[in-house]
This record gives C-alpha cells, structure tokens and sequence, in this order.
C-alpha cells in the first residue's frame, strides 16, 4: 500500500484505491509501527527487514515533512495527485504526527533518521497550546512524557514539561466534570480512540507521579476495559453505530483501532502497575484479530501482514485499509513488547 509518496489509505479487498489518497493520520502511525519494528529487527539482527522498514521509514518521515506546514501543523488529507483536499486543521492528525515523531526521534538507531524527526516534532509542537479536543491533548501528553522519560535532554524538554503540566490537568478537569456513579469516563459518550485517553495519564504519571492522575487512569482504564469485554470474556469493541452512553452500548460495527487502542492502555498500565490483568487484556486484544471475537472469524492475515477493515454483523469486512492493517500490526508489536519486557 506504500507508494513513492506515502502509504494509501484505502483498500478494496487488498487492492489499494489510489482514487481516495493519502493521509497524515495513516503515514504517521506507518512511521510509528516502523519505528517499533525496526528494534524488534535490531534485537533479531534481521538485516533484510531492517532495510526494508528504512526504506519505509523514508517514506514516512518524508511524507509528514511535505505535509507539514509553515506554522507547524499537518495537513492530513492528500490527493492521489498529491493535491492537498480542503480541510479544516486536525487536532487529532497533529497529536498523532507528534507521537510518531516523538517515537522515531528516540528510538530509530540512525542519528539523521531521529534528526528529521526531532525537528518536525519541535516544529510541531508549539501547535498544541491552542488545541481544543482531548484526543489531540492525549497524544500530545504521551508524546511529551515519552520523550521526557526517554529524550537526550534536547531543547525542548523545559516546553515538553510545561505542556505534561497543562494537558495532564484538563484530562483530569474534563474527567472530574464528566465522570459519576456507575459512569467512569472523561466524556458523556464513549466514542472512538477510547484507549488513548487513560492512556495518556498512565504515560504522564510516569513522569510527574500525581497520584490523581494514576488513580483517574486506573478508574478510567477498568471501567473501559468492562465496557469493551463481553459476556464470554472477549474483546467487544464499542461499536460505531451508535457508541456508549450510561443508558445504551452498540456493538457494530467493531473497529480494530479501538482493539489497538485498548491494547496500548493496557500495556502502559501494566508497565505502571504491574498487574497481570492488563497484561492478559493486551492477550486478549491480540487474540481478537485472530478470531477470539463476537464473529468467530480472523480478522488478521498474519502471512499478509493485513487487516480487516471491522467486524459486522454478518462477519468481516473484507477491505484491508491502512488503518485496521496498522492497528493490527502494533498490536502484534505492543504484545511482544509486553512479553519481552520492553
């Protein structure tokens, strides 16, 4: 699905639809999972993937440097005829560009690869002071916090605090306003990318210990993992035709990132706690792509390193977009990070 200019979006069955293009969103998570792959081919001295995953990881940080605007944010949607598409500025594409950048700048062996990096990510990040949405605050935070856990020291670590600071206390202001009995969440809906948000707080304590924060993302973390498990025990993703309030949950359609997302939360707070329960929930999230879901189906073809696009009633949909594909792919790798320890 990767092209000479970046990865595509869409796919009908495994063939990829130039027609709908590119997007940000989809190149930095491709550049996020390489980067992760490309330690677990260091650690396997694989030199074969490890030349493969450069070439991606070229495209990718190529990508996000064209789509990067003067004023630091991304534009996320792109033509097949490299025309960028009207839109208006995501706070959502730029937290995840962000993290990707975050990620590379640390953890690419190559010291020009993690330049290219580190300086979309210093360009970018004087961008989230004025965003509005908390997803774009979560990705933001853990972009932060991971860099302050595992940075060089660079010019930006006094501004990376600040902004741990800043996007830390309006999670926690927007938890206290929203959560209540029985509902123990940030929002009155349950929508999508649920995981990142306890996410985030469990990547913040890591750094400033407030015990307020882990505690909001502990209570947050259970009660999405109660939301997202079914009476047998297996993922349920929170369906997008409808979503989750106090009063009704959907169950369809199931999206892979929502799987991803859980996983990601789960393999933090395990890191935090120490709890096995987190560890067999990134299990469990494995096994859903795998067929341990409400469908009995695979949605993972793991000899194509593909995905399913989302679980329906009547089975899987069959298009192996960039998004479900990607998800699938970290999660493989958040599970093996959690088996190794790392």
């Amino acid at each position: 699905m990767t092209d000479d200019t970046g990865l595509l979006e869409h796919c009908l069955g495994n063939i990829p639809r130039r027609r709908e293009g590119y997007t940000t969103d989809d190149n930095a998570r491709a550049l996020w999972a390489c980067a992760v792959w490309r330690q677990h081919a260091d650690q396997a001295g694989d030199r074969d993937l490890q030349a493969t995953l450069d070439r991606l990881i070229d495209r990718y940080l190529g990508f996000l440097l064209w789509v990067q605007q003067e004023d630091g944010s991304f534009h996320n949607n792109i033509g097949y005829d490299r025309r960028p598409e009207p839109e208006k500025p995501s706070d959502d594409c730029l937290g995840r560009a962000l993290w990707a950048c975050a990620v590379a700048s640390a953890a690419l062996p190559d010291s020009g690869r993690r330049f290219v990096a580190s300086q979309l990510f210093a360009k970018g990040l004087p961008r989230t002071t004025a965003m509005k949405f908390p997803r774009g605050w979560a990705f933001a935070l853990a972009a932060c916090s991971f860099l302050a856990r595992n940075g060089s020291g660079s010019a930006d670590s006094a501004a990376c605090m600040e902004l741990i600071e800043l996007f830390e206390e309006r999670l926690i202001r927007l938890y206290r306003e929203a959560s209540a009995d029985g509902w123990h969440w940030f929002e009155p809906v349950m929508t999508y990318g649920n995981g990142v948000l306890p996410w985030a707080l469990f990547s913040a304590y890591r750094v400033t210990k407030r015990e307020e924060t882990l505690a909001i993302a502990k209570e947050s973390l259970d009660f999405l993992i109660a939301k997202m498990t079914g009476q047998n025990g297996v993922i349920r993703p929170i369906g997008n035709r409808g979503w989750c309030t106090p009063q009704s949950r959907s169950d369809w359609d199931q999206q892979p990132l929502e799987v991803m997302k859980l996983a990601l939360a789960s393999a933090e707070a395990h890191a935090v706690l120490a709890d096995p329960v987190y560890r067999q929930t990134v299990d469990k999230c494995r096994a859903w792509f795998y067929g341990d879901n409400d469908g009995a189906v695979p949605m993972a073809d793991a000899a194509e390193g593909s995905c399913c696009d989302g679980l329906t009633p009547s089975g899987a949909n069959l298009n192996q977009g960039a998004e479900s594909t990607l998800s699938y792919l970290l999660t493989e790798a958040i599970y093996h990070n959690a088996v190794t320890g790392g």
